[in-house]
């Protein structure tokens, strides 16, 4: 108990202020964009031809401290890799689990440096047959205080005459947090409505959910944001061991089949498009202000 609640103290006592980095910068590697802010190591996105799918890892706090879990020797789950995107039965396919393979198309730095800067990614999510189902095309902006912007457009592959992304909770775009933050941890979960805890708050719809803790012994948080101009509501996938992301797409596997499954039905030729954002920052929810930061996500993401 006295644990808690020095922890508890060291949340509030966190002052509601941004990080002083003004300049992100990205600096495109072999199979890499490593990006820093006021020249120090925020994070690096790889996206190598061996890898399963890309993703950005580690994913560093204001005090240089790893949000992230790291990759080597996971306990659990070793598909949870820093920040990503993928999602359960594409067509049949698992990517979730990585046994399909989404791999990287293209890179493209738009804003190389600048507050904030921006790169695009074009990934093929491929078949058995090595072409691909899906075509994924993310722009990524990154704000120097560390707020990501995700804007996903996808379109089927090639030749495909429909898409399905079936009904399913696993998915789509999230991070797997670092073990100190997991709330069977230091860990404290809330989202926008008021509801307190991942139980409460898994498989919820809500504006934002927002996990936060002990960081190397700082504390530190991160939202997750759904954008409300989205064509469906997404529901977080929030557990108590690390694992946080959002998803449009398992609205029965949320609901444990209280509501229909509504799989996605995507025809060639049609796209479909969503906006996220990853928000991370000192202290819990209130402190790191959060909702105000979603407020402002909102009117900068229109576009």
């Amino acid at each position: 108990m006295r644990l808690r609640a020095l922890l508890t103290a060291a949340l509030f006592l966190c002052a509601r202020t941004l990080p002083a980095g003004e300049t992100v910068r990205l600096e495109k590697r072999p199979n890499a964009v490593v990006v820093t802010i006021d020249g120090t190591e925020f994070t690096t996105f790889h996206h190598a031809p061996t890898q399963p799918k890309p993703y950005f890892s580690p994913v560093r706090t204001a005090d240089g401290g790893s949000l992230t879990r790291p990759l080597e020797n996971p306990k659990d789950h070793p598909h949870h890799r820093g920040i990503w995107v993928s999602v359960d039965e594409v067509n049949e396919v698992d990517f979730w689990a990585e046994r399909g393979k989404i791999a990287t198309h293209s890179v493209e730095l738009i804003k190389v440096e600048g507050n904030p800067a921006q790169f695009k990614v074009v990934n093929h999510w491929l078949g058995p047959d090595n072409n691909a189902i899906l075509v994924e095309t993310t722009t990524i902006t990154i704000h120097a205080d560390r707020l990501f912007e995700y804007d996903i457009t996808l379109t089927p592959g090639e030749g495909e005459r429909l898409v399905s992304i079936h009904d399913t909770k696993e998915g789509l775009f999230g991070l797997r947090v670092c073990d100190s933050l997991r709330e069977v941890e230091t860990g404290k979960v809330v989202n926008a409505d008021g509801k307190q805890g991942t139980a409460a708050c898994w498989g919820q719809t809500s504006a934002w959910v927002d996990y936060s803790g002990m960081v190397e012994g700082k504390a530190h948080g991160v939202a997750l944001f759904d954008h409300p101009d989205n064509p469906r509501k997404s529901r977080y996938h929030v557990r108590d061991y690390g694992l946080f992301t959002l998803s449009p797409f398992g609205q029965s596997a949320y609901t444990m089949g209280k509501l229909p499954a509504d799989p996605l039905e995507l025809p060639a030729g049609k796209t479909f498009r969503l906006r996220y954002g990853l928000f991370i920052h000192r202290g819990d929810a209130e402190s790191g202000g959060v909702a105000e930061r979603y407020k402002e996500y909102v009117a900068g993401a229109a576009r």
